[in-house]
C-alpha cells in the first residue's frame, strides 16, 4: 500500500510540475480557511499514519488566509510527504500562529533532520541533499515545486532544521505582490 501510495505521490507531483509553467493562468485566489485545507491533506495521508504509528497535531489553524486552496493544498501535500519520508518515530505538528498580523503556517516533524550544509539548496531544482542521496528515491523537485508555486502566490517558504531534532517548514502566508512568470 505504501509504494502505491508513493507511486500515485511522484505521478501526481509529475504532472504539477509540468502545469507549473502555466500556473498563473489556473490561479482562484480566495479566502481559504486553513484548518479544512489542512484536515483533508492530513486525512489523505491518514493511512501513511496510522501504519508508521505516528501521531499527527493540529493546533491554531482556524485562520482564513488569502491564497489558491488548490495550490496551497498541493504545497502542504509535498511538505507532508517529505515529513512522513523522514520521520520514523514521534508525529508531525502542524499550527499556525498569528504575528503583526500575518499568518505563518508551520510543519514540524521529529525526523532526521537536514544537514546545515544542505538547508541553504533544499529548495534548488533537483537538489537532494544527504538524506536524499541515501534515501535514494528522492527527486529534488517537491520542495522546488512549494519554493515555485509561494513565490507565485505571493508567499514566502523556508526551513529550519538540524540533524536528529527534525524540522519544520514555514510558510508564510501573508501576500506579497504575485510573480507573474
Amino acid at each position: 500500500k505504501e509504494e502505491l501510495f508513493s507511486i500515485e505521490d511522484y505521478v501526481g507531483m509529475n504532472l504539477e510540475y509540468i502545469r507549473l509553467d502555466s500556473l498563473n493562468a489556473d490561479l482562484s485566489v480566495e479566502e481559504c480557511h486553513l484548518e479544512t485545507l489542512v484536515k483533508k491533506e492530513v486525512m489523505h495521508f491518514s493511512q501513511m499514519f496510522i501504519a508508521r504509528q505516528l501521531s499527527i497535531q493540529m493546533e491554531n489553524l482556524d485562520h482564513i488566509v488569502i491564497s489558491d486552496s488548490k495550490w496551497l493544498a498541493f504545497v502542504l501535500d509535498q511538505i507532508l510527504s517529505n515529513a512522513l519520508k523522514y520521520t520514523k518515530k514521534g508525529g508531525i505538528c502542524i499550527s499556525a500562529k498569528e504575528q503583526d498580523k500575518k499568518v505563518y503556517l508551520m510543519i514540524q516533524d521529529t525526523g532526521i533532520g537536514i544537514a546545515k550544509e544542505d538547508l541553504p539548496r533544499i529548495f534548488e531544482k533537483g537538489y537532494t541533499g544527504y538524506n536524499g542521496r541515501a534515501d535514494k528515491k528522492a527527486s529534488g523537485i517537491g520542495l522546488y515545486l512549494c519554493r515555485r508555486i509561494c513565490t507565485q502566490l505571493g508567499h514566502r517558504i523556508w526551513a529550519e532544521s538540524a540533524p536528529g531534532v527534525g524540522t519544520v517548514i514555514k510558510v508564510d502566508l501573508e501576500r506579497e505582490e504575485l510573480q507573474v512568470e
